[in-house]
Formats: C-alpha cells, structure tokens, sequence
C-alpha cells in the first residue's frame, strides 16, 4: 500500500514539473534560424545568457517528449546562440547546391547518431555537436587524412592516446565508434570548459588547437580587439569549421522549409555493445550475428586483423535486434573455434616480418643519413689533399692562420678542417697540424677535367659488383688508405661498379699467395651478422657491402660471401 501511495506521489510530482515547465515556455520550440539583429561579432557567452534557460527548458521538457526520429531528438537538444554571418550562409549554399551529399550523410550516419546522441545527451552536450563528424569526416569511420587525423571524429594519434584510444597493429581506439564518440564528447565537454561554455572557441580548439586559439586571442586583447570566435584571427580552415556545422544543423532543424528530405531513422538504438571476452574472428563473429561482413565491419571498423586483438578490447557492436541470437550462436561455439589458428599464425608471422623490416629500413635510413652528411663534409673543399702526412707546429707570436697556411704552402680552409676550428682565429704558444714537407710545401692532388687519374707503376683496375674497399684492398695487396690516395677519394667512401682504380703494384695477387681468400658461408640457424663478424673477424660493414640481400636478416641456409685472411679456416 506504501509503495502504491510514492507512485502516485512521484507520478503527480512529474506532472506537476511538466505544467510549470510548459506554463514557463515564454516561446514554441523552434530550430536554429537565422536572426537578422545580433552582428557578427556579438560574444557567445553574452548569447549564451540569453539562451541558458531556454536551454535548460528544451532539456527538461525533452524528458517527458517523445520523438520519432533521430533528427527529432536531436534538434530538440540544440542549444547553440543564433548567429547571423555571411561565413555561415556560404556553407549553407554549398549544402543546399548538393543535395546528393546530404541524403549519402544521412545514410552513412544512420548506424551510429542514436548512439553519438546518448552520449550528447548524457554529458548535457549541444545536439549541434552531433552533427560534427558530418564535417569532420561525412560520418565515413574508416577516414583518414593527411594529418594523419582518423575515425568518425578524426582524432590524431597523440590526441587519441591522451583520451585513452589504444593503437597498435591489431586495433585503432580512433575508428572505434563507440570509444571514439566517448572520447570526443570528453574533449568537446573539457574544451568548453576551458573557454568558460563557449562552443564556438572549444569548436575552434578542436580543430586548431587549445593553445593556438590561446594565443590568437591573447593577440586580440593586446590590440584591444574583441576575442569571440568571430573577431579572431584564424587559419582558413578553422575560419570555415564552425560555419560549416552551423549550416549544416541549420539545415536540418529547417529542412522542409530548404525542401530538403529527412530520412526516417527511428530514434531507437540500432546497435549495442556486447563484450565477447576474448579473441574472436571478424567474419566468424558476422556469422554469428547472421550479418553481411561488409555491414559488420562499418560497425567495427577498428580492427586492422582479420580477428580482434589478442589482448583486447574484445568490444564488438552488434546491431540489435541480432544481439541475442549473437550471444547463444556465441555461447554454443566450441572456444578453441573461436580463433582459426593457422590465420592467427600467419598474421603474427606477416606482423613480426613487418617489424624486422621496418627495422632494416630505419637502420638504411640511418645509413644513408650517414653517407649523406659525409659527402657534404668532403665536398666543403673541391681540392683533396692526399697522402699528406701532417706535424704538430707551434703557433708563434703574431702569426694568424692565414700566414700559417701560406707558410706551408696549404689553405686556411685545409688547416680548419683538419684542426676542426670553426673560426680562423689561432692562439699564441697552441699547437696546430700542418702538413709535413721538408720545403714546407703540400702537393695538391686534383681530378683532371677528362676524370682520369695518372698514376706511375701501378695498374687500372674496374670496379666489380659486389667490390669493397676492403675486398679490393686484400686483392692486391695494399691498405685501403694507399688506394684512396692515389684515386683522389675518401678512403671512408664507397666503390661504383665501373669505377676506374689505380691500383699500386703490378698484377692482382693469386688466391693462393693472397693475404685473404673468399669463401661461401651457409647461414646456420641463430646466425647474425655481428655473430658471423665476430666469428671471421670481418668488419660488420663490410659483410653488408658484399652481402646486400641480407639487408633484411639472415634466413638459414642462405649463401653468403665472406672474404677472409688465409689464416683463418673457420668455417
């Protein structure tokens, strides 16, 4: 009898809420339109007095209406100022000359606006918000950018994993519907906090970012300008985003009177979250929905795998009138059938050759990085200066470097290098390299115009495939540095196959009396190239140079040429 007596209480308190609320309603609910008295720089929050307790009547009675569709609801939750601007109008004619796009928005958004409005909803949001994935992303959940930007709400990826949506090679958080639409309600709600409840500058901050509209209105109160979205100074881009939305949720609170059609999309949920609770794969979980694939995945669009992660989540939306029999399909599937273990295999295989091959990748890029700066440190000087020993000279009293220099017959430019000075000042009693010679003079080798280079006693020798410093080196017999010298090279460079080398010498040393020798090495498994560096003592860059398809690793039972000192008969 209590119990029946608080029902009836609570009843008649609800209904006497809903009086006070429609006897209070000074205006009828009406959609965004535009006003022809506020100017384009009016403030938002002064709008925004004006509009809180409208705001609040239209959330209130919102409890006790009912609404059909999802455009219903959703207009009944807007609560944006109305603002006249020209910015706004241009958007709204680019939507009205494209109807097509409209009707493709809606079709794309259908799956998903009853989900985005419960959370609208439950974070007191504007319903305008609801609309920004149509100009964040034409609610494709697969849209990517040059920014690297992605999902239905184009979250970056630093953003995203500051609002908690993981990405790694299995799942991407910023595709994920559910996840991402929590995560951008968030930061929508935590922006317009910052800017004191105005939308349209937490609108500007989504976009550009908090600290550059910081700073673009620090700019405005220093010049003493207004600083409402309006009146600031913004890149292109952000300059059309906020008109952008607005046209379009004024579009769609007008849209008879644009003679634009409002598909019929029952304000009812379409899907639900159903946690599997481990791995699952994506087509045998369509199954068990009885769902074509291509519908599943546009509610699961997060999943980069053929199943979902193995350390999750394990989220999955099913549509909703599927849920149930979803969830006994699932519950009568055998667990090890969950999985098709031959494609999980093959996927960790294909994900741990992706790794190593991004990692030989950035070890080239290293390399290259390398070679790159080397080259513009030899070329700072067109003149080479080879096979020139250097002595320690003592800087006396009033000498400069420019007098040090033409005293032994060299540049300043060679003394800087080779001291590494980056000014030309020296000091007095310091010690300086010069080159040695007894008339104090350097010989200065330079390249002929033809690019031939004249050596005495020696022979031409063309660079083969597969030739290093150091295998050509072992070849005839003389140091690598001997080598460089004589054809005007860094002896820490690299050979061209074609390349003409003087060599020292008469003919090429024969294996046998050779100092070296080549032989073929057949990878074990567990070998690597530092173990194998190691093993025969041969320079770890120069096992890459002669070996160039192991830039990828090591395979057992792969050949490889090694050329090693007489001496050593490791095998």
């Amino acid at each position: 009898m209590m119990r029946n007596n608080s029902n009836r209480s609570v009843k008649f308190l609800i209904f006497l809420i809903a009086l006070i609320v429609a006897g209070c309603s000074d205006a009828p609910k009406e959609p965004l339109a535009v006003s022809e008295t506020p100017d384009a720089s009016t403030s938002y929050t002064n709008s925004a007095k004006q509009t809180s307790k409208l705001h609040f009547k239209k959330r209130l009675r919102n409890l006790f209406s009912h609404h059909d569709t999802v455009w219903e609801r959703m207009i009944s939750l807007y609560s944006f100022p109305e603002v006249d601007n020209e910015r706004i109008n241009a958007e709204l004619s680019y939507y009205l000359n494209h109807p097509d796009y409209i009707a493709r928005v809606q079709e794309r958004a259908a799956p998903y606006m009853h989900l985005i409005l419960d959370e609208i909803e439950a974070k007191n949001l504007p319903g305008e918000l609801a609309l920004l994935p149509v100009v964040e992303s034409a609610f494709i959940p697969e849209a990517y950018s040059r920014s690297a930007a992605s999902g239905l709400w184009q979250f970056i990826p630093s953003t995203g994993r500051l609002f908690g949506l993981e990405q790694n090679s299995w799942y991407d958080g910023r595709r994920d519907v559910y996840a991402s639409t929590q995560a951008a309600t968030t930061f929508l709600k935590s922006l317009s906090e910052e800017f004191n409840g105005d939308y349209f500058l937490a609108l500007a901050s989504y976009n550009w970012g908090k600290g550059n509209v910081a700073k673009a209105i620090m700019r405005n109160e220093y010049q003493g300008l207004p600083t409402d979205y309006w009146s600031l100074d913004l890149p292109k881009e952000t300059e059309d985003y906020v008109p952008r939305l607005l046209a379009i949720a004024k579009l769609f609170a007008n849209a008879e009177q644009y003679g634009i059609r409002l598909q019929n999309i029952p304000n009812k949920p379409y899907c639900e979250v159903v946690n599997v609770g481990s791995q699952l794969d994506i087509d045998k979980a369509a199954e068990l929905a009885q769902t074509p694939l291509s519908h599943f995945l546009k509610l699961n669009p997060c999943f980069k795998k053929g199943s979902t992660a193995p350390y999750g989540p394990h989220r999955l939306l099913i549509p909703s009138h599927r849920v149930e029999a979803f969830k006994q399909n699932l519950a009568r599937l055998p667990y090890e059938e969950r999985v098709d273990q031959r494609q999980r295999d093959a996927e960790l295989l294909a994900e741990k050759i992706r790794q190593n091959e991004l990692m030989a990748q950035k070890m080239r890029d290293e390399e290259e990085k390398f070679e790159t700066r080397r080259k513009r440190e030899v070329i700072v000087s067109k003149r080479y200066y080879a096979g020139t020993p250097t002595q320690r000279y003592q800087v006396h009293r009033g000498e400069t470097l420019s007098t040090i220099a033409r005293n032994h017959g060299t540049t300043v430019e060679n003394l800087r290098r080779i001291n590494h000075l980056s000014k030309n000042t020296v000091n007095s009693g310091g010690y300086l390299k010069v080159p040695a010679s007894g008339r104090h003079t350097t010989v200065i080798m330079e390249a002929s115009k033809s690019g031939k280079t004249k050596m005495s006693g020696g022979q031409v020798y063309i660079v083969k495939k597969g030739d290093t410093f150091y295998n050509v080196s072992k070849r005839f017999a003389v140091s690598r540095n001997d080598i460089a010298a004589r054809n005007n090279i860094s002896p820490n460079g690299s050979l061209r196959m074609g390349q003409k080398l003087v060599i020292k010498g008469g003919a090429q040393q024969l294996a046998s009396a050779s100092p070296s020798r080549l032989i073929r090495y057949k990878v074990k498994k567990g070998d690597s190239l530092m173990q194998l560096s190691r093993k025969f003592g041969v320079p770890l860059n120069e096992l890459r140079k002669s070996n160039p398809q192991t830039s990828k690793g090591l395979l057992p039972g792969q050949s490889i040429k090694i050329l090693v000192d007489n001496t050593d008969r490791a095998t």
